[in-house]
């Protein structure tokens, strides 16, 4: 299974663990069929638990609750996570600046430093 959306599912359930399997599902774009494998992953590994509230006069109301290896896991991947997304940042920067040198370079003009509004060379 992606850790991507391991990682993900277990960010919404940390902060709302009610969501049902289809509010997942429609938050995450995600098949519902997918939702109910990656939890069910979850749930095998030990990383989330199930909690049925007998209390409640709806007995398919459930909250999924990580569990303390649930909570490190997704701390690791949440590390994980940004690294990457702080290289594809980097990337990207290196991308951006390299058109701008690109159509300055076109348009015979002088190159302005990053941060500076596109108005200020004409690339509207």
């Amino acid at each position: 299974m992606p850790t991507e959306l391991q990682f993900r599912v277990l960010r919404l359930l940390e902060s709302n663990p009610h969501l049902t399997q289809r509010e997942l599902s429609q938050s995450l774009g995600v098949s519902l069929g997918g939702i109910n494998y990656c939890l069910n992953a979850l749930i095998s590994t030990g990383l989330i638990k199930i909690q049925n509230f007998r209390n409640n006069k709806n007995k398919w109301v459930y909250a999924y609750l990580l569990t303390p290896q649930g909570v490190a896991e997704k701390t690791a991947l949440t590390a994980t996570f940004l690294k990457r997304k702080m290289q594809e940042y980097q990337q990207l920067h290196e991308e951006i600046e390299s058109l701008r040198q690109e159509v300055a370079a076109a348009k015979g003009q002088v190159l302005v430093k990053s941060g500076e509004s596109a108005e200020a060379v004409g690339y509207e």
